[in-house]
Protein backbone atom coordinates (compact mmCIF):
# COMPACT_ATOMS: atom_id res chain seq x y z
CA UNK A 1 0.00 0.00 0.00
CA UNK A 2 0.95 3.66 -0.54
CA UNK A 3 0.62 6.31 1.85
CA UNK A 4 1.05 10.17 1.51
CA UNK A 5 0.58 12.18 4.17
CA UNK A 6 0.73 15.93 4.11
CA UNK A 7 3.27 16.10 1.34
CA UNK A 8 4.39 19.59 0.16
CA UNK A 9 6.48 20.59 -1.98
CA UNK A 10 7.67 24.57 -3.18
CA UNK A 11 9.61 25.44 -6.13
CA UNK A 12 11.31 29.40 -5.83
CA UNK A 13 7.35 30.93 -4.76
CA UNK A 14 5.66 28.25 -6.24
CA UNK A 15 3.36 25.55 -4.20
CA UNK A 16 3.56 22.44 -6.50
CA UNK A 17 1.95 20.58 -3.93
CA UNK A 18 0.62 21.52 -0.66
CA UNK A 19 -0.57 19.66 1.86
CA UNK A 20 -1.38 16.63 -0.23
CA UNK A 21 -2.74 13.25 1.20
CA UNK A 22 -3.09 10.03 -0.07
CA UNK A 23 -3.91 6.26 -0.07
CA UNK A 24 -3.49 3.45 -3.32
CA UNK A 25 -4.42 -0.17 -2.30
CA UNK A 26 -2.54 -2.32 -3.82
CA UNK A 27 -3.45 -4.21 -6.89
CA UNK A 28 -5.29 -1.51 -8.53
CA UNK A 29 -4.07 0.76 -11.51
CA UNK A 30 -4.76 4.44 -10.06
CA UNK A 31 -5.30 7.45 -12.70
CA UNK A 32 -4.05 10.95 -11.59
CA UNK A 33 -5.11 13.69 -14.13
CA UNK A 34 -4.67 17.50 -14.22
CA UNK A 35 -2.98 19.89 -15.83
CA UNK A 36 0.27 20.79 -16.00
CA UNK A 37 0.94 22.61 -12.80
CA UNK A 38 -1.21 20.57 -10.97
CA UNK A 39 1.58 18.64 -9.11
CA UNK A 40 1.13 14.99 -11.01
CA UNK A 41 4.99 15.08 -12.06
CA UNK A 42 5.98 16.44 -8.61
CA UNK A 43 3.91 13.93 -6.61
CA UNK A 44 5.53 10.90 -8.83
CA UNK A 45 8.89 11.94 -8.43
CA UNK A 46 8.56 12.26 -4.83
CA UNK A 47 7.19 8.92 -4.71
CA UNK A 48 10.06 7.52 -6.37
CA UNK A 49 12.45 9.17 -4.19
CA UNK A 50 13.59 11.14 -7.05
CA UNK A 51 12.42 14.41 -4.99
CA UNK A 52 12.33 15.18 -1.32
CA UNK A 53 8.91 16.53 0.17
CA UNK A 54 9.32 19.89 2.10
CA UNK A 55 6.91 18.46 4.68
CA UNK A 56 5.05 15.40 5.00
CA UNK A 57 6.14 11.83 4.04
CA UNK A 58 5.81 8.83 1.48
CA UNK A 59 5.63 5.49 2.60
CA UNK A 60 5.50 1.93 0.66
CA UNK A 61 4.56 -0.91 2.35
CA UNK A 62 5.18 0.89 5.55
CA UNK A 63 8.86 2.00 4.44
CA UNK A 64 9.74 5.52 4.05
CA UNK A 65 10.88 5.79 0.49
CA UNK A 66 13.30 9.01 0.64
CA UNK A 67 17.13 7.68 0.56
CA UNK A 68 15.61 4.20 1.24
CA UNK A 69 17.10 1.37 -1.60
CA UNK A 70 14.69 -1.66 0.17
CA UNK A 71 11.91 0.84 -0.60
CA UNK A 72 12.51 1.89 -4.43
CA UNK A 73 13.41 -2.04 -5.12
CA UNK A 74 9.64 -2.17 -4.96
CA UNK A 75 8.64 -0.15 -7.60
CA UNK A 76 9.92 1.07 -11.28
CA UNK A 77 9.41 4.95 -12.61
CA UNK A 78 8.84 5.08 -16.33
CA UNK A 79 9.51 8.84 -16.68
CA UNK A 80 7.71 11.50 -19.45
CA UNK A 81 11.05 11.53 -20.96
CA UNK A 82 12.83 7.63 -20.18
CA UNK A 83 16.17 7.87 -20.18
CA UNK A 84 18.63 5.88 -21.94
CA UNK A 85 22.27 5.50 -21.70
CA UNK A 86 24.24 7.19 -24.08
CA UNK A 87 24.57 5.26 -27.67
CA UNK A 88 23.47 2.45 -25.43
CA UNK A 89 21.54 -0.86 -27.54
CA UNK A 90 18.03 -1.97 -25.99
CA UNK A 91 19.33 -5.08 -24.99
CA UNK A 92 22.11 -3.13 -22.60
CA UNK A 93 19.43 -1.36 -21.30
CA UNK A 94 17.48 -4.83 -20.09
CA UNK A 95 20.94 -6.21 -18.72
CA UNK A 96 21.67 -3.17 -16.30
CA UNK A 97 18.09 -3.23 -15.36
CA UNK A 98 18.25 -7.24 -15.02
CA UNK A 99 21.29 -6.14 -12.01
CA UNK A 100 18.96 -3.86 -10.61
CA UNK A 101 16.06 -5.34 -10.33
CA UNK A 102 16.66 -9.12 -9.17
CA UNK A 103 13.08 -10.81 -10.42
CA UNK A 104 13.64 -9.15 -14.06
CA UNK A 105 13.15 -11.77 -16.71
CA UNK A 106 15.26 -12.15 -19.56
CA UNK A 107 13.23 -14.46 -20.98
CA UNK A 108 10.04 -12.10 -20.96
CA UNK A 109 12.03 -9.28 -22.75
CA UNK A 110 13.27 -11.27 -25.25
CA UNK A 111 9.78 -12.27 -26.23
CA UNK A 112 8.01 -8.80 -25.89
CA UNK A 113 10.76 -7.08 -28.06
CA UNK A 114 9.81 -9.58 -30.66
CA UNK A 115 5.98 -8.98 -30.38
CA UNK A 116 5.92 -5.17 -30.38
CA UNK A 117 8.67 -5.97 -33.49
CA UNK A 118 11.51 -3.56 -31.40
CA UNK A 119 15.49 -4.73 -32.03
CA UNK A 120 17.14 -5.11 -29.02
CA UNK A 121 20.56 -4.79 -31.05
CA UNK A 122 19.53 -1.63 -32.36
CA UNK A 123 20.58 1.18 -30.56
CA UNK A 124 18.11 3.59 -28.46
CA UNK A 125 18.83 6.80 -29.19
CA UNK A 126 17.56 5.43 -33.59
CA UNK A 127 13.71 4.88 -31.90
CA UNK A 128 11.44 7.41 -32.24
CA UNK A 129 9.73 8.86 -29.51
CA UNK A 130 6.89 5.82 -29.70
CA UNK A 131 9.36 3.29 -30.10
CA UNK A 132 11.71 4.54 -26.31
CA UNK A 133 8.21 4.70 -24.46
CA UNK A 134 7.24 0.97 -25.52
CA UNK A 135 11.12 -0.04 -24.43
CA UNK A 136 10.23 1.56 -21.31
CA UNK A 137 7.17 0.18 -20.55
CA UNK A 138 7.99 -3.20 -21.51
CA UNK A 139 11.74 -2.70 -18.89
CA UNK A 140 9.40 -1.95 -16.01
CA UNK A 141 6.93 -4.93 -16.72
CA UNK A 142 10.07 -7.00 -16.95
CA UNK A 143 11.34 -6.14 -13.90
CA UNK A 144 8.69 -7.33 -11.86
CA UNK A 145 8.69 -5.14 -9.40
CA UNK A 146 5.66 -4.94 -7.32
CA UNK A 147 4.44 -1.48 -8.57
CA UNK A 148 5.04 0.40 -11.39
CA UNK A 149 5.12 4.28 -11.99
CA UNK A 150 4.35 6.00 -15.14
CA UNK A 151 3.94 9.82 -15.79
CA UNK A 152 2.18 9.96 -18.87
CA UNK A 153 1.84 6.70 -19.76
CA UNK A 154 0.83 6.35 -23.78
CA UNK A 155 1.93 9.66 -24.72
CA UNK A 156 4.21 8.67 -28.28
CA UNK A 157 2.07 5.34 -28.53
CA UNK A 158 -0.30 5.16 -31.60
CA UNK A 159 -3.91 3.27 -30.89
CA UNK A 160 -2.40 -0.24 -31.34
CA UNK A 161 0.42 0.43 -29.49
CA UNK A 162 -1.85 1.85 -26.52
CA UNK A 163 -4.04 -1.15 -26.40
CA UNK A 164 -1.10 -3.38 -26.46
CA UNK A 165 0.59 -1.95 -23.05
CA UNK A 166 -2.64 -1.57 -21.53
CA UNK A 167 -3.32 -5.46 -22.24
CA UNK A 168 0.21 -6.27 -20.57
CA UNK A 169 -0.39 -4.41 -17.53
CA UNK A 170 -4.25 -6.28 -16.93
CA UNK A 171 -2.30 -9.11 -17.31
CA UNK A 172 0.46 -8.65 -14.52
CA UNK A 173 -2.03 -7.25 -12.49
CA UNK A 174 -3.75 -10.32 -12.76
CA UNK A 175 -0.90 -12.98 -13.09
CA UNK A 176 1.35 -10.82 -9.91
CA UNK A 177 -1.10 -8.16 -8.62
CA UNK A 178 1.08 -5.36 -10.11
CA UNK A 179 -0.28 -1.93 -8.76
CA UNK A 180 0.05 0.38 -11.76
CA UNK A 181 0.27 4.64 -10.85
CA UNK A 182 0.18 6.48 -13.91
CA UNK A 183 -0.50 10.44 -15.02
CA UNK A 184 -2.49 11.59 -17.95
CA UNK A 185 -3.86 14.59 -19.21
CA UNK A 186 -6.70 12.42 -20.94
CA UNK A 187 -10.08 11.26 -18.93
CA UNK A 188 -11.00 9.06 -21.66
CA UNK A 189 -7.36 7.00 -21.98
CA UNK A 190 -7.87 6.28 -18.16
CA UNK A 191 -11.03 5.49 -18.28
CA UNK A 192 -10.57 1.80 -19.29
CA UNK A 193 -7.57 0.73 -17.24
CA UNK A 194 -8.10 2.31 -14.14
CA UNK A 195 -9.83 1.31 -11.23
CA UNK A 196 -9.52 4.44 -9.05
CA UNK A 197 -9.02 8.15 -10.35
CA UNK A 198 -7.82 11.03 -8.47
CA UNK A 199 -7.93 14.63 -9.59
CA UNK A 200 -5.43 16.97 -8.54
CA UNK A 201 -5.82 20.75 -8.71
CA UNK A 202 -3.45 23.41 -7.70
CA UNK A 203 -1.24 21.17 -5.88
CA UNK A 204 -3.97 19.22 -3.96
CA UNK A 205 -6.20 16.57 -4.36
CA UNK A 206 -9.94 17.61 -5.79
CA UNK A 207 -11.64 14.38 -5.93
CA UNK A 208 -10.57 10.72 -5.23
CA UNK A 209 -13.09 8.24 -6.15
CA UNK A 210 -13.14 4.06 -6.81
CA UNK A 211 -14.82 4.12 -10.63
CA UNK A 212 -17.06 2.29 -10.37
CA UNK A 213 -18.39 3.96 -7.15
CA UNK A 214 -18.30 7.48 -9.07
CA UNK A 215 -20.46 5.85 -11.93
CA UNK A 216 -22.90 3.76 -10.17
CA UNK A 217 -23.53 6.74 -8.22
CA UNK A 218 -24.34 9.00 -10.86
CA UNK A 219 -26.60 9.04 -13.53
CA UNK A 220 -27.96 10.86 -16.52
CA UNK A 221 -31.61 11.00 -17.23
CA UNK A 222 -33.42 12.04 -20.82
CA UNK A 223 -37.01 12.95 -20.90
CA UNK A 224 -40.18 14.26 -21.78
CA UNK A 225 -42.98 14.86 -19.76
CA UNK A 226 -46.59 14.73 -20.25
CA UNK A 227 -46.69 18.50 -18.08
CA UNK A 228 -44.86 21.01 -16.32
CA UNK A 229 -46.81 19.32 -12.95
CA UNK A 230 -45.49 16.07 -13.76
CA UNK A 231 -41.91 17.61 -14.50
CA UNK A 232 -41.97 19.29 -11.26
CA UNK A 233 -43.15 16.65 -9.15
CA UNK A 234 -40.51 14.09 -10.56
CA UNK A 235 -38.11 17.13 -10.11
CA UNK A 236 -38.46 17.63 -6.22
CA UNK A 237 -37.69 13.55 -5.81
CA UNK A 238 -34.20 14.10 -7.82
CA UNK A 239 -30.78 15.01 -6.12
CA UNK A 240 -29.75 17.09 -8.65
CA UNK A 241 -26.21 18.22 -10.17
CA UNK A 242 -27.26 19.67 -13.56
CA UNK A 243 -30.00 20.34 -15.61
CA UNK A 244 -30.36 21.26 -19.19
CA UNK A 245 -33.34 21.41 -21.20
CA UNK A 246 -33.48 21.45 -25.61
CA UNK A 247 -37.06 22.28 -26.19
CA UNK A 248 -39.56 19.73 -24.42
CA UNK A 249 -36.80 17.59 -23.46
CA UNK A 250 -35.30 17.95 -20.25
CA UNK A 251 -31.59 16.16 -19.44
CA UNK A 252 -30.54 15.88 -15.91
CA UNK A 253 -27.71 14.42 -14.05
CA UNK A 254 -28.10 13.16 -10.38
CA UNK A 255 -26.84 11.77 -7.78
CA UNK A 256 -28.55 8.34 -7.31
CA UNK A 257 -28.51 4.87 -8.39
CA UNK A 258 -29.97 3.51 -11.87
CA UNK A 259 -32.63 1.52 -9.90
CA UNK A 260 -33.74 5.10 -7.91
CA UNK A 261 -34.20 6.30 -11.12
CA UNK A 262 -36.23 3.68 -12.57
CA UNK A 263 -38.47 3.66 -9.62
CA UNK A 264 -38.99 7.45 -9.85
CA UNK A 265 -39.72 8.01 -13.33
CA UNK A 266 -41.32 4.66 -13.94
CA UNK A 267 -44.30 5.79 -11.68
CA UNK A 268 -44.61 9.48 -13.19
CA UNK A 269 -46.16 10.55 -15.94
CA UNK A 270 -43.54 10.63 -18.76
CA UNK A 271 -44.17 10.90 -22.78
CA UNK A 272 -40.76 9.06 -22.55
CA UNK A 273 -37.07 8.69 -20.65
CA UNK A 274 -34.14 7.34 -20.74
CA UNK A 275 -31.26 6.41 -18.64
CA UNK A 276 -27.50 7.30 -20.63
CA UNK A 277 -23.96 5.92 -19.40
CA UNK A 278 -21.86 8.74 -19.01
CA UNK A 279 -18.21 9.07 -19.38
CA UNK A 280 -15.55 9.77 -16.50
CA UNK A 281 -15.41 13.09 -18.36
CA UNK A 282 -18.87 13.93 -17.65
CA UNK A 283 -18.59 12.61 -13.94
CA UNK A 284 -16.15 14.89 -13.15
CA UNK A 285 -17.32 18.17 -14.90
CA UNK A 286 -20.40 17.46 -12.56
CA UNK A 287 -18.20 16.46 -9.62
CA UNK A 288 -16.28 19.21 -9.62
CA UNK A 289 -18.66 21.90 -10.71
CA UNK A 290 -20.54 20.94 -7.32
CA UNK A 291 -17.42 21.62 -6.01
CA UNK A 292 -17.17 24.94 -7.36
CA UNK A 293 -14.89 24.58 -10.19
CA UNK A 294 -14.97 24.55 -13.27
CA UNK A 295 -13.80 21.53 -14.89
CA UNK A 296 -12.43 22.46 -18.48
CA UNK A 297 -10.21 24.98 -16.94
CA UNK A 298 -8.77 22.56 -14.42
CA UNK A 299 -8.51 19.74 -17.39
CA UNK A 300 -7.30 21.93 -20.56
CA UNK A 301 -10.06 20.37 -22.37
Amino acid sequence: MIEIKEVSKTYDDHKALESLTLSIKEGEVFGMVGTNGAGKTTLLRILCGILRPDAGEIRIDEMPVWDNPAAKQTFFFVSEEPYFFANCRAGHMAKYFAGVYPDFSMEEFHRLMERFGLDEKRRVNGFSKGMKRQLAILLGLCSHTKYLFCDETFDGLDPVMRQAAKSLMAQAMEDRGLTTVMTSHNLRELEDICDHVGLLHQGGVLLSKDLEDLKIGVQKVQAVFESDEARAAVEEKLNQMDHRTQGRLHVYTVRQNAEEIEEIFGAAEVLWYEILPLTLEEIFICETEVAGYDIQKIIGE
